[in-house]
């Protein structure tokens, strides 16, 4: 297994668009040709529902496990406070995951 340390960024754009793309392939949706860093995932020009929304946390929290053997939350409270959510799109809920890795390795070597 790699330590977050060694999570490329691409990596984790990868691991986003991909679960982003099954979610969409379990709803039969046709938007998955259309997902990139600037799709949608809440607000009025969403690609997701909310039951979409939370599929895709709890498969990317499975996966960031599975793959990379860390855990993170991602729809916890932190999440849900912040001025400008991190699941807007798939760049910003990318971000968001490389900043938990980042505050999980910081945590990890103290």
């Amino acid at each position: 297994m790699q330590c977050a340390a060694t999570i490329e960024p691409g990596k984790i754009t990868y691991l986003v668009t991909e679960s982003l793309k099954n979610v969409l392939l379990e709803n039969e949706s046709t938007e998955i040709d259309n997902v990139n860093a600037s799709t949608s995932l809440l607000g009025k020009h969403s690609i997701l529902e909310s039951l979409g929304l939370v599929t895709l946390l709890v498969d990317l929290e499975q996966r960031l496990e599975e793959n990379y053997d860390v855990c993170v939350t991602l729809a916890d409270e932190r999440a849900m406070s912040q001025k400008n959510s991190p699941f807007r799109t798939v760049q910003s809920l990318t971000d968001y995951i490389r900043m938990l890795l980042e505050e999980n390795l910081q945590s990890v070597g103290s």
